[in-house]
């Protein structure tokens, strides 16, 4: 497995434009905008696969997330990151996300600022999650999941972008 460390990122502007390549440390160190997905993943049931990240991950380890993902690589497409980012970390094959929407999350009070495209995909088989991202994992029902966000600590982007995703027009 590659050092995150040593990813290679697109670094953004305002409109979400390559400006430039960075590696990962130099991103989250200097607070260089760059590119993120997000994957709401629901069951059959339609409970929201939710997990805890690991104390070694260096952002808000510890902390609770609905959405599975992480950042878009160099040269790699939001829609790429997506299908790449929820196998890895679920530990599947075949997931097929549906874009959603598409934010800048903007956390002036810890410098964090990165573009975040926001999925949905359906899951309805076994999950073997990734022992060095996911703690703990389970489905969450929505009126679980609501409890859980006014009790356990969840990840700032991820909490911003369930916000966002909360807001949408239901058919």
């Amino acid at each position: 497995m590659t050092n995150p460390a040593e990813e290679l990122l697109d670094v953004v502007d305002e409109q979400d434009v390559v400006t430039g390549q960075a590696y990962r440390d130099v991103v989250y160190r200097d607070g260089l905008r760059h590119r993120c997905v997000f994957i709401l993943v629901r069951d059959p049931q339609g409970r929201v696969f939710t997990h805890r990240r690991t104390e070694s991950k260096v952002y808000h380890p510890g902390h609770y997330d609905c959405f599975v993902g992480g950042v878009v690589g160099a040269g790699e497409t939001y829609d790429e990151a997506a299908v790449r980012e929820a196998e890895e970390e679920m530990g599947v094959s075949g997931i097929t996300p549906t874009r959603l929407f598409k934010f800048l999350f903007d956390n002036a009070a810890d410098g964090d600022q990165w573009w975040c495209q926001v999925y949905e995909a359906a899951w309805d088989g076994p999950v073997s999650p990734q022992v060095e991202e996911v703690a703990w994992h389970g489905w969450l029902t929505d009126d679980e999941l609501s409890a859980k966000l006014a009790e356990w600590p969840f990840v700032p982007d991820g909490l911003a972008a369930y916000r966002r995703y909360l807001e949408l027009p239901r058919s």
